[in-house]
């Protein structure tokens, strides 16, 4: 059954501080059409300049996470994401008039309960998963990160594990079976950080918006009476003393594993940057904001290379040929056995379709890998290049007068072996306009519906008659 996409029904608004500017700052969620997704707009900004939620624009991940577009930025947006994520809300335009998110209580809830306010409105467009197809891993070893995104058809699920070394903390782990019991089991879970790092923050003029009651405070050292003095009186509090537990200010923990939680919450918020919702069981072993930004890359990166794979147009090979074999000959230089396209099948001023029969016939067989034949991957590049040498000749009224020389191959890619019996289609696109005799062209081989070699060419034109 397909599920529609899904937005917000009307405007409804919220205000609070940002936790490291101290700015009041008020934020608008407001509907957005089908195929929209999540965006940022500042307000307050000249042109009231538009941000992508995209990972890709992730310019900060230091204290939070920080995007960047058009001239503006915006930061500490996990919270914020991680709400629309958990509320399953495809489309949404976020106007927020400073540059730092609200902080609020330290968590999700509060965006939740705003924008559960004015309700949802179902699209008419339906909603476009991305199913993880198979394990895809990340690790830093130097920060003992380990991230694995896994195959999981009905649900999107999340594992996670924290460690921090802290006989306060421990390690925890935090998990939900499906993104619906994000609100009841993960929104509340609030921001936390260490005594050491609260110092460290504060002596750097930073969390200027920070207060006790949007933040757990774990105190991971002895601390004495007049320490406790001066933060009370930075917090503008009469007294803080340490909970048995060694929370600072005896709040209450709304979890006992609540760190675990909101390092989760933070998880949901980062890979929604990847910009399409997933069905998949995630696990992290001592995420952060970084590897959570990076693990989103890799993720939207398949899903790039996988669309563009079913992008790419499958030739007929018995289709009427623009030029056969003699007619090539006729416009390149080379012969048998170097000659080594067989047909065009389509050509226009910006690219060109040449097909290759592989067979066993093929003098290079006798001696490359006789017992197991493989057509060499540099012959590969050598028929992608005459391929691409008919599009540029086919550029001046006298072709036959001359040649095409290789002045660069880049970004070489081998995907599969060719082999006898294949029909090697080649297809190469112009990716600027030709200038004194130079071309710059992508080139891609495929076999069936696969693409098996890939690169990009440079050539020049030269006459030598």
């Amino acid at each position: 059954m397909n599920v529609k996409q899904r937005t917000i029904k009307a405007p409804v608004s919220l205000s609070g501080v940002g936790l490291h500017t101290g700015q009041a700052v008020t934020m608008t969620f407001n509907p957005a059409p089908e195929k929209h997704g999540y965006k940022f707009r500042r307000v307050d900004l000249p042109g009231q300049p538009v941000i992508d939620a995209d990972c890709d624009n992730v310019t900060d991940t230091s204290r939070g996470t920080t995007l960047t577009q058009n001239g503006a930025s915006v930061s500490t947006v996990e919270h914020v994401l991680a709400a629309l994520v958990g509320l399953e809300i495809d489309n949404v335009l976020i106007d927020i008039d400073a540059q730092e998110m609200p902080i609020m209580d330290g968590s999700s809830i509060q965006f939740i309960n705003t924008i559960e306010e004015t309700g949802f409105v179902d699209q008419e467009a339906d909603r476009e998963y991305y199913h993880i197809p198979y394990n895809i891993h990340y690790s830093e070893a130097d920060r003992k990160v380990d991230m694995v995104a896994m195959p999981l058809d009905d649900d999107y699920r999340f594992t996670c594990m924290v460690d921090y070394n802290s006989q306060v903390l421990g390690s925890q782990h935090a998990t939900i079976s499906s993104i619906k019991e994000f609100k009841k089991e993960i929104a509340s879970s609030r921001t936390f950080c260490f005594l050491h790092e609260l110092e460290a923050l504060l002596k750097h003029d930073l969390i200027k918006g920070g207060d006790l009651n949007n933040a757990i405070v774990v105190v991971d050292k002895e601390v004495d009476q007049e320490e406790l003095d001066h933060l009370a009186k930075l917090f503008n509090r009469k007294d803080i003393s340490v909970a048995p537990q060694g929370i600072l200010n005896n709040i209450e923990l709304r979890h006992q594993n609540e760190p675990a939680r909101h390092k989760l919450l933070d998880m949901i918020g980062d890979l929604a940057l990847v910009g399409v919702p997933l069905k998949g069981h995630i696990m992290a072993a001592r995420p952060g904001h970084a590897a959570n930004v990076a693990f989103a890359k890799k993720i939207k990166a398949l899903i790039k290379k996988e669309r563009s794979r079913k992008h790419v147009k499958v030739y007929d090979p018995n289709m009427t040929p623009v030029y056969d074999t003699v007619q090539i000959m006729e416009i390149l230089p080379h012969r048998p056995p170097l000659l080594l396209i067989d047909k065009i099948l389509e050509l226009t001023k910006t690219h060109v379709v040449g097909l290759k029969a592989v067979t066993m016939n093929e003098p290079f067989f006798v001696g490359h890998f006789p017992g197991a034949p493989v057509m060499p991957g540099v012959l590969q590049i050598e028929a992608m290049a005459q391929t691409g040498g008919i599009l540029v000749l086919n550029t001046v009224p006298d072709p036959e007068n001359y040649l095409t020389l290789f002045l660069k191959i880049e970004n070489a890619r081998f995907k599969d072996k060719v082999l006898p019996g294949s029909t090697l289609i080649f297809r190469c696109d112009l990716v600027a306009p030709i200038r004194r005799g130079i071309a710059q062209m992508k080139g891609i081989g495929m076999v069936g519906e696969k693409i098996v070699v890939e690169a990009e060419l440079m050539a020049q034109i030269v006459k030598y008659k």
